[in-house]
């Protein structure tokens, strides 16, 4: 478990560039090192704002797309290419832009399609599909990834993991079915708490007022049934990325003094 650090930011548009700037360096490093990288997306606005901004980084093209293994944390169980899919807005904000190579882009399964309307079969065919790709020295049913990205809901959920449901709850699973979800679409797919605590490196997303009281909460040492996001770590890294107004509830004492 890493001790989660924090970088505040001005406001939302810089949060949005500079965390693109820093996953640019992180997947070069990784493809450096290792000849690929391998990242997890979030949906939301944070997390699709931080997509935009990669795709307007002049940088994104150091990366090599093309050695980029790409997975999701939760998604909305929804017939393929419903305007509400994280993966559709992801490829509107950034995929569709890129030369990635379509077999190492991991979506969900959508509603409708060979698992019909039972998100547990997709949930349980998609844990397959992350077991397929872990190796020996992953040490468990996931690939370690490079970096996981989460957005931090005003009732501190992350994924698709909301306070108190079963899915929270976990431990053995990778990805689960979530059903009765607070906010719609009530029906979604999720990586658990054990899959998301994979990966070296955690960033939690947080920018705006409403975003504050999550954050406070996440960050005061509550237990992760009651608020996820308290939940989620990396092994190498536990990153929180927020904006001034997310984190305004914050002791300055949490963060350096030199956050821009």
């Amino acid at each position: 478990m890493s001790a989660p650090q924090l970088v505040v930011h001005r406001d939302k548009e810089l949060m949005a560039q500079a965390a693109a700037a820093r996953l640019i360096t992180r997947i070069v490093d990784a493809q450096a090192a290792r000849g690929y990288a391998s990242v997890v997306l979030t949906g939301g606005r944070n997390g699709n704002g931080l997509l935009a901004a990669l795709a307007a980084a002049p940088a994104r093209d150091a990366i090599d797309w093309s050695r980029l293994d790409l997975w999701w944390g939760d998604e909305r169980f929804l017939p393929e290419g419903d305007p509400e899919r994280n993966v559709t807005q992801a490829r509107e904000a950034l995929l569709d832009s890129v030369e990635l190579d379509p077999s190492r882009v991991h979506a969900m399964p959508a509603s409708g399609g060979p698992y019909g309307n039972d998100a547990d079969a997709a949930a349980a065919a998609y844990a397959e599909e992350l077991a397929a790709a872990a190796g020996p020295e992953d040490h468990g049913p996931v690939p370690t990834f490079d970096v996981l990205m989460l957005g931090v809901g005003p009732d501190t959920h992350v994924a698709s993991l909301f306070p108190e449901l079963p899915a929270v709850r976990e431990t053995e699973r990778t990805v689960v079915g979530v059903h009765g979800a607070p906010k719609p679409p009530p029906t979604r797919i999720s990586l658990t708490l054990p899959a998301i605590r994979a990966a070296r490196e955690v960033w939690l997303l947080a920018a705006g007022e409403d975003k504050a009281e999550a954050a406070e909460i996440a960050l005061s040492g509550a237990g992760e049934i009651q608020a996820p996001a308290a939940g989620a770590y990396g092994r190498s890294r536990t990153l929180w990325l927020l904006d001034a107004a997310a984190a305004s509830r914050l002791p300055r004492a949490l963060y350096p003094p030199a956050s821009p």
